[in-house]
């Protein structure tokens, strides 16, 4: 993958928060996705689409573009506009409630996304695993606190996330709560090494929200937190 590709994609209207491009190019390099035309992947929480686009650009596979935020009209027409409405079909659930197929998905995609519904024990095995195939990959990369200030993130993040601070966890709490099942045959959990471009990418749209974590950046978001990568394969 090679991220100016997709520049012209990467602006304002798209982004939602660090870039989510720059931080699904590490997890490619570090884990290529090797799938077929015919094979399927979920992108959960997959925002405006910006990587459900790279993911069906990258892949050739088709893509399942989940979102609770982003309604799936408002993501057709930008599918469309890119000229990939026939690969990527727009979705609008609630993770905790999907309807789809057992087995569906050969692959699942999640940026900047998980951490909002996913952080208890538990939620992996019943809320994703019954959709993913024998020999499944999972690619995630969510913010999070480093390992040696885990379970003080409220403590230290609370006057920039306010009630959203105890949703970030360390790479070595990800790896507990994604937990072990029959089913899994490894989980990683890293700290990533995009943290500082996504960042700096995000600042430079300019978004109202992006001027908003730049006040708060050399003092809480710098120090304490970092972009969790994390690994899952199936048996």
């Amino acid at each position: 993958m090679n991220i100016n590709d997709y520049t012209n994609y990467m602006s304002s209207e798209t982004l939602m928060g660090p870039n989510s491009a720059r931080v699904l190019e590490e997890l490619f390099k570090k884990y290529p996705l090797q799938l077929e035309k015919d094979d399927t992947v979920l992108d959960l929480g997959c925002g405006k689409g910006l990587t459900s686009l790279v993911i069906a650009k990258e892949t050739g596979a088709k893509v399942y573009a989940n979102d609770l935020w982003i309604s799936a009209e408002e993501n057709a027409g930008r599918f469309e506009d890119w000229g990939v409405g026939e690969q990527i079909t727009p979705v609008c659930e609630d993770a905790n409630d999907l309807s789809f197929d057992k087995g569906q998905f050969q692959a699942l995609v999640s940026i900047d996304s998980y951490h909002y519904f996913a952080g208890k024990v538990g939620f992996f095995d019943n809320k994703i695993l019954p959709f993913l195939d024998d020999k499944a990959v999972v690619l995630i990369g969510i913010p999070g606190i480093k390992d040696e200030y885990a379970g003080h993130s409220e403590e230290l993040l609370s006057d920039w996330l306010g009630e959203e601070a105890y949703m970030f966890k360390s790479p070595r709490e990800w790896k507990e709560i994604i937990g072990d099942h029959s089913r899994i045959e490894k989980v990683e959990a890293w700290e990533m090494e995009c943290f500082e471009n996504a960042w700096s990418e995000w600042f430079a749209t300019n978004h109202k929200y992006a001027c908003g974590d730049k006040q708060h950046f050399e003092t809480i978001i710098k120090p304490y937190t970092c972009f969790v990568g994390i690994f899952v394969k199936l048996k």
